[in-house]
């Protein structure tokens, strides 16, 4: 029997109870499939840096490196920790790990309510791939004369075309694999749509711009389009039916998935990973939502999204008939509507939806 040794980092505020439910449906779709899945727990976040003065230890990449797959909960609780610190622990595993894609799939299920009319489960299935690792979060720049009126900021943005490149064909590969447009004008099998600014960012978009045309032009078969970052945003809600990959900066996917969440009805409902394609290291996946430091305790928040990121750590590991049956459990329980936490109109409890959807998996 193969097993998979798992990091799981719950992090802060609800982390822990969300990472919990992701962990019983994990384990129940282990169960059920025949593989083993070891989990192990690390205590990383802001109750660690108030402590030790450190969000993770210092060898924190060589244990994690032991691992086949990070899930992480959330990070950051402000009351705590400023959040530009905080996020150091995010990042340094993000570039420490070279997970220079960030996958953010976009998908409504039946039974979901969105505050859009536009989306439907019928309009609403496409991918947002973020570059990960460079772009305008280097963290390269500095404040000066800080406290005088001649004051000022530079923060530097690093665009190189390796790393471009890279994140543009991983995306056309993803487009090739879910061959939504299969069959579509002139035999093209999926389209990537590249999300740029450089009608105002003259260096580093037009960059951006070059190097797309020159990745696309070794995928003949896929489609492509081009559009600015704000009309994405307006597109994404008047017709979220046009997409089916879009590759963006770091930033602009930053932004536009938060928007693509809310399509999906919400941000319990979206996941992410962050992903190392060529396997050199662990990737790492997370729901996109906050810690919500208020509700720690509570048991109200949502774990479909932490359920939904297990799902594709799941199927990064090659488990693809575990991945389809956890995805198919979270999408009968939606359907059905009866277990449902607070943001969804329910009653049920975070661990309430958790069994309920590791039940659906057991019983297949």
């Amino acid at each position: 029997m193969k097993e998979y040794r798992i990091a799981v980092v719950p992090g802060d505020g609800v982390g822990a109870e969300v990472s919990t439910e992701a962990e019983r449906v994990l384990l129940a779709a282990a169960r059920r499939f025949g593989f083993g899945a070891k989990t192990e727990w690390f205590d990383w976040g802001c109750d660690r840096y108030l402590k030790d003065g450190e969000m993770m230890p210092a060898d924190a990449l060589d244990t994690l490196s032991r691992f086949d797959a990070i899930f992480l909960g959330c990070i950051g609780d402000a009351n705590k920790v400023p959040d530009h610190i905080s996020l150091e622990m995010l990042l340094g595993i993000r570039k420490g790990f070279d997970q220079y894609v960030n996958l953010r799939p976009i998908r409504l299920y039946p039974g979901v309510d969105t505050p859009l009319r536009t989306a439907t489960p019928e309009t609403v299935d496409f991918a947002v791939v973020r570059e990960n690792t460079e772009g305008e979060y280097s963290r390269l720049g500095g404040i000066f004369k800080q406290g005088s009126p001649d004051g000022f900021a530079v923060q530097t943005g690093i665009f190189t075309h390796k790393g471009m490149a890279r994140v543009m064909r991983y995306a056309f590969e993803l487009a090739r694999s879910r061959r939504k447009l299969a069959g579509g004008p002139e035999g093209k099998v999926g389209k990537v749509t590249s999300c740029s600014k450089s009608n105002a960012l003259n260096y580093s978009m037009v960059y951006w711009d070059q190097v797309f045309e020159e990745v696309a032009a070794g995928y003949p078969d896929v489609a492509t389009d081009k559009a600015f970052v704000d009309a994405i945003t307006m597109w994404f809600v008047k017709n979220p039916e046009w997409f089916d990959v879009v590759v963006a900066s770091n930033l602009f996917g930053d932004i536009i998935t938060d928007l693509g969440s809310m399509l999906q009805g919400g941000m319990g409902l979206a996941a992410g990973g962050n992903i190392d394609p060529e396997r050199r290291y662990p990737s790492m996946f997370e729901p996109i939502h906050g810690s919500a430091p208020k509700y720690t305790g509570q048991r109200r928040v949502n774990p479909i999204a932490s359920i939904e990121a297990m799902r594709m750590l799941v199927e990064h590991l090659g488990e693809q008939a575990a991945g389809d049956a956890m995805g198919e459990a979270v999408k009968a329980l939606l359907t059905k509507g009866e277990v449902r936490t607070r943001d969804m109109g329910g009653t049920n409890t975070t661990d309430e939806v958790g069994q309920a959807v590791a039940a659906l998996v057991t019983e297949g």
